[in-house]
């Protein structure tokens, strides 16, 4: 369950002493982050602690978190000469951070339980990269991709390139498998989902070489479980607007399916988590290869109870 860190007091007694990019850079502090949740819920899998915008940041776009919390960075993609910009030599090297972490974390778990690397997708990255943080609707990568597609495709190259390399960090590591958010997939019209995000996918996963499962998330892409099949991924996420219903219909039996509880739940009481849950998996009953998660990340207000319910019920269920 990603950032289910933060909603615990062990968590926030870190953000006390250090800053949210200081836990994310220091190895020791990224791995104690990313064990908390695995000691108090005893999660089937751990996500390591980082960020998707480490890779900008790996590229030569360094960001930071203003007082206020939001996102900014130095400065944003706006021209060709801007694409030129980005470094995609040196990620493996300035990504070591995340590597160290996972193996720091890997030793305490000991193979007991499953790590899990992650990376943000081109598609989404590229629209933070251009626009910021705190945009309600990002238009620049839409607009750069109908009225410029030979600089699309090239800062698409780049972001493909360092996605890949940041993965693979995460799989020497010993990462057991790994997940592409394409957190901002819902911006792209059906038509246009494939030549945006999925094919830039199709090539990050392509360049893993089939050497841990691959797990890829597309928020809101609705009307695209075949293009999220034909990324190659083993396992396809789907956020809480999906009927798991038509979900198992679309997507073939040898594709697993990662989904699907409404975060929003989190913050009810313990007995309606367990009834929504209870209703997820039997939808998905005897279906091959479904894990249980949220149908996005843990909201900031999530009730402990409410989590431990979940995890009560989902281990109990049969």
């Amino acid at each position: 369950m990603r950032q289910a860190g933060r909603v615990l007091p062990e968590y926030r007694a870190l953000r006390e002493k250090h800053t949210f990019l200081e836990l994310v850079r220091t190895p020791e502090l990224a791995a104690e982050a990313t064990l908390q949740p695995i000691r108090r819920f005893g999660f089937d899998a751990a996500i390591v602690f980082s960020d998707i915008l480490v890779v900008a940041e790996a590229l030569g776009q360094p960001y930071a978190f203003s007082d206020e919390g939001g996102l900014r960075f130095e400065w944003l993609l706006r021209h060709s000469d801007d694409v030129r910009r980005l470094d995609a030599g040196g990620v493996v090297e300035r990504l070591g951070y995340v590597g160290q972490a996972l193996r720091r974390a890997g030793a305490e778990l000991g193979g007991r339980t499953a790590l899990i690397g992650f990376a943000g997708s081109p598609w989404t990255l590229a629209n933070f990269m251009m626009e910021g943080g705190g945009v309600r609707e990002p238009l620049r990568a839409r607009e750069l991709f109908y009225g410029n597609r030979a600089m699309f495709m090239a800062l698409c190259e780049v972001l493909t390139r360092a996605v890949t390399d940041c993965l693979q960090v995460q799989i020497d590591a010993g990462a057991d498998a790994v997940q592409l958010f394409d957190s901002l997939g819902h911006l792209l019209p059906a038509g246009e989902f494939e030549a945006a995000s999925g094919r830039w996918m199709q090539r990050v996963i392509a360049g893993l070489r089939g050497q841990v499962p691959v797990i890829v998330f597309s928020r809101g892409a609705h009307g695209d479980g075949a293009a999220l099949v034909e990324t190659g991924a083993q396992v396809v996420g789907v956020d809480w607007t999906v009927s798991l219903e038509a979900a198992r219909r679309v997507l073939p039996a040898t594709v697993g399916i990662q989904g699907n509880l409404d975060p929003a739940l989190l913050n009810t009481d313990p007995e309606t988590v367990a009834a929504e849950t209870r209703r997820i998996l039997s939808v998905l009953r005897g279906r091959p290869g479904h894990i249980f998660n949220l149908g996005h990340g843990v909201p900031p207000g999530a009730r402990l109870e409410a989590i431990e319910s979940l995890v009560y019920t989902v281990a109990r269920f049969a």
